[in-house]
């Protein structure tokens, strides 16, 4: 059974989360003379700190309510600050699957926890028996699954993932960064049935809108709660807030573009199987393909010549290179490169 008190760390349990003068005044204006702000500028004032205005549209937009929403600074933040309140550093573990995101050993390495690397299976999907032992360790804290899976492009079969979610009396984290592009169901349906289950998502990827920094994460009240204690006070600036809100209300546009990079996606995946140098172009479930080559860095390298960047994933997958959906004057500039090398 899944006890939050339990494996929140202590010095979480008993920080007080600092209060800014926007926690202390609950009014929408006045006269601000509360935080020491410039009082000149259009940019002088202090973001919400809460979001209040954005977490509104995300309901309208989701049907999440506001208090199961966090927002953070790009979904990375999502992922530290979770190994911050539940892995004690040098005493805790968090598992997760290999090969994936290169964030979550950064994010261990920084908080100084254990990263436990299960391998995903040989078509990159997760066997539940390779985890049903780990996940009965008493220091294991944290899984974090990544669905759709980067670099390889592919879901996770849900069935497993819900039986993990199950099992595990820690927090499961499912990073949907990519899950606006798939067409499996996305997590969040199940946050009122698990407890322990966080799930990220992000503005970077489908919106478009990488510059602005802003991820979510969506989870049972309590565990919002801990995540809005220990961030930082204002880490999402008012520029961005404004950014993701003008986005959201503009989801036609949205639309309009996933639509487009779908379409340029089916048409650069059945170029890319002609290509003579490839020997394998993976199904995917993202704006991106996992692309095996006869040899992968003299095809980037090649690439990188006629500046064409791409991704070098060699030192994860032999002779894979990670290729993202581009517009389709992109994709053809690509493809007439590959095809001299």
């Amino acid at each position: 059974m899944f006890e939050l008190d339990k494996i929140t760390r202590n010095n979480i349990k008993q920080l007080d989360a600092y209060s800014s003068a926007r926690d202390e005044y609950k009014g929408a204006g006045g006269v601000m003379l509360d935080a020491n702000e410039n009082p000149y500028g259009t940019l002088n004032r202090y973001p919400d700190p809460y979001q209040k205005a954005l977490k509104a549209e995300v309901f309208r937009a989701q049907g999440i309510p506001t208090k199961n929403t966090f927002i953070g600074n790009g979904s990375d933040e999502v992922i530290d600050l979770l190994f911050r309140i539940f892995c004690t550093p040098k005493v805790d573990k968090a598992l997760t699957f290999s090969p994936s995101y290169g964030m979550y050993d950064v994010s261990a390495a920084i908080n100084d926890i254990e990263l436990v690397k299960v391998e995903l299976n040989e078509e990159f999907d997760i066997d539940y028996q390779s985890v049903s032992e780990l996940i009965t360790d008493p220091e294991l804290k944290l899984i974090i699954i990544c669905a759709p899976n980067n670099p390889t492009g592919n879901s996770p079969n849900q069935a497993v993932v819900e039986r993990i979610v199950k099992s595990f009396k820690g927090v499961v984290l499912i990073d949907e960064a990519y899950g606006n592009f798939s067409n499996k169901k996305s997590f969040t349906t199940r946050i009122k049935r698990f407890p322990n289950l966080v799930v990220s998502q992000t503005m970077s990827k489908a919106w478009g809108l990488a510059a602005a920094r802003i991820g979510f994460a969506f989870a049972n009240e309590k565990i919002i709660s801990l995540l809005n204690k220990v961030k930082p006070p204002y880490n999402i600036s008012g520029l961005n807030q404004s950014a993701a809100i003008e986005c959201i209300r503009g989801s036609k546009t949205f639309l309009q573009n996933k639509a487009r990079i779908l379409e340029n996606k089916k048409q650069l995946f059945a170029e890319l199987k002609k290509i003579k140098i490839v020997r394998k172009v993976f199904d995917s479930d993202t704006n991106f393909f996992l692309v095996e080559f006869e040899n992968a860095d003299k095809t980037y390298n090649c690439l990188a010549e006629k500046n064409i960047i791409v991704r070098n994933r060699n030192s994860l997958l032999r002779n894979c290179i990670r290729i993202t959906v581009g517009t389709p004057l992109e994709n053809e500039l690509l493809i007439q490169a590959l095809k001299s090398i």
